[in-house]
């Protein structure tokens, strides 16, 4: 459980080897988070964050976990539980920091591809999220902070494919955390801009880009302040309404110079 400070004594990062769910992980272990478990597809792309973590003082299990395999998914989160409970507790708080960002002309030349991404991005983390929705419920405490974007307040045809993936999953979310009213659970929507990162590395970052480090500041407010809904950089929030308010025909013509 958290400590009487409220710090977060143990963590589940889903995508453990991304910079946004790394730099969460290292905002949080200075402040009392002593447990750490890292889940991913890749063990040998998360032994990097593993040893930094453990050199700030955390204990940390790396843990097999792949959004596409839904039907791994009750095994995989029993394996993050266990090796929790290893380590001396449950879990106080669930990062989904995975998902894949993709080419949209590529997507668009191969449907195969963009509904894998769809999977990647939406489907799988539906079902993780319900697997881990289940055992904090049991638990009687716990946060989930999903990682969701800008990108799916309004599909932009530069990058449609991903934007209707992060607005399903959005939704998603904002409904897993009314359902959980009452329970001791809560979830945190977390909608960044361009994040400056690995996943976006040749990319022109567009004005308000903003970085990992940002993104695991605001994580970490929000989960002292009891927020549920954080944006970065925090002028989003009023972007956003502007541009679900534009007539269409304008938002045509805006977005395709974003």
């Amino acid at each position: 459980m958290q400590n009487a400070l409220g710090a977060i004594q143990s963590l589940l990062i889903l995508g453990g080897s991304s910079d946004i769910g790394a730099a969460i992980a290292e905002r949080l272990v200075p402040e009392g988070c002593r447990t750490v478990v890292l889940a991913g597809r890749h063990p040998e792309a998360m032994a990097p964050v593993a040893e930094r973590l453990q050199v700030a003082g955390a204990t940390v299990s790396v843990t097999a976990w792949d959004a596409t395999d839904i039907g791994g998914h009750a095994d995989a989160m029993k394996a993050a539980w266990d090796a929790a409970e290893t380590a001396g507790g449950d879990i106080d708080c669930v990062v989904l920091a995975a998902g894949v960002l993709g080419d949209q002309p590529r997507l668009e030349d191969d449907p195969a591809a963009a509904a894998e991404l769809a999977a990647a991005n939406y489907s799988g983390p539906v079902s993780t999220l319900l697997h881990i929705a289940g055992r904090l419920r049991e638990q009687g405490h716990g946060i989930i902070v999903v990682l969701s974007s800008v990108a799916g307040e309004r599909a932009r045809r530069s990058n449609f494919v991903y934007g209707s993936s992060k607005a399903g999953l959005d939704a998603f979310a904002q409904g897993l955390a009314d359902s959980l009213v009452g329970t001791g659970v809560r979830v945190v929507v977390v909608r960044p801009g361009f994040v400056r990162s690995s996943m976006t590395e040749g990319r022109e970052a567009p004005p308000l880009a903003t970085t990992p480090e940002a993104v695991a500041d605001a994580v970490a407010g929000a989960i002292a302040s009891g927020r549920e809904t954080v944006w970065v950089p925090g002028a989003f929030r009023f972007l956003a309404t502007v541009f679900r308010h534009l007539p269409r025909a304008v938002w045509r013509r805006a977005s395709a110079r974003m």
